[in-house]
C-alpha cells in the first residue's frame, strides 16, 4: 500500500507546506502539497465551515492568479481538518510555492465583500461558511508559519526516521 501520508510521523508533524506526492500524468508531472495549518492530534482541528470557506477563497485566489491559474489542478480540504491540499502542474518543491502561499493567506486574511460562490446555485452547502474565523486562522498561519518557514516546516518527518 502506497499512501504517502500514512508513512508520515503525525506525532512530529509541524504546521507548514509539504510535498505530499508527485505523480506522472502523460508527459507531465503533478505535485500535491500538504498545507498543514494545525499540528495533528495536538491542536484543535479546523471547523468545517472554516474549511469550506478556505476552499472557496483558495480556489478563487489560485484560479484567478496571473501565474498560477494555469498550473492549478485542485484545491481542497484534508479529511482530518488540519489543513488543505493543493495540486499543481510541474515538478515543484515547497520553496517553489512559499511566496504564492504567503500571497494567498494574506489575501484570505484580509478578504472583504461577498464570499465567492456562496450561493445555492453555485455551492452544495452554501450556508456552511465562516469568513471571520477563516480570516483569523489565515492570519495566524501567515504570521506564525508562512512568514518564517524553516526546513522543519517543509520536509515531512518520517516514521522510524
Amino acid at each position: 500500500m502506497d499512501v504517502t501520508s500514512f508513512g508520515i510521523d503525525h506525532n512530529r508533524l509541524l504546521r507548514g507546506i509539504y510535498v505530499s506526492r508527485k505523480d506522472t500524468v502523460g508527459n507531465g508531472l503533478l505535485t500535491t502539497f500538504d498545507i498543514r495549518m494545525k499540528e495533528p492530534n495536538r491542536e484543535m482541528v479546523i471547523d468545517t465551515a472554516v474549511m469550506h470557506t478556505l476552499e472557496h477563497l483558495m480556489a478563487t485566489f489560485f484560479r484567478s492568479h496571473p501565474l498560477w491559474a494555469e498550473k492549478t489542478i485542485y484545491i481542497g480540504p484534508m479529511g482530518c481538518r488540519t489543513g488543505m491540499y493543493a495540486i499543481f502542474k510541474g515538478d515543484l518543491e515547497s520553496a517553489d510555492v512559499a511566496d504564492v502561499m504567503q500571497e494567498c493567506y494574506a489575501y484570505m486574511s484580509s478578504f472583504t465583500g461577498e464570499l465567492p460562490a456562496a450561493k445555492a446555485e453555485m455551492c452544495g452547502n452554501y450556508l456552511d461558511h465562516n469568513l471571520e474565523i477563516t480570516k483569523l486562522e489565515s492570519k495566524k498561519f501567515l504570521d506564525e508559519v508562512l512568514s518564517c518557514l524553516k526546513e522543519e516546516n517543509m520536509i515531512y518527518p518520517r516514521q522510524n526516521g
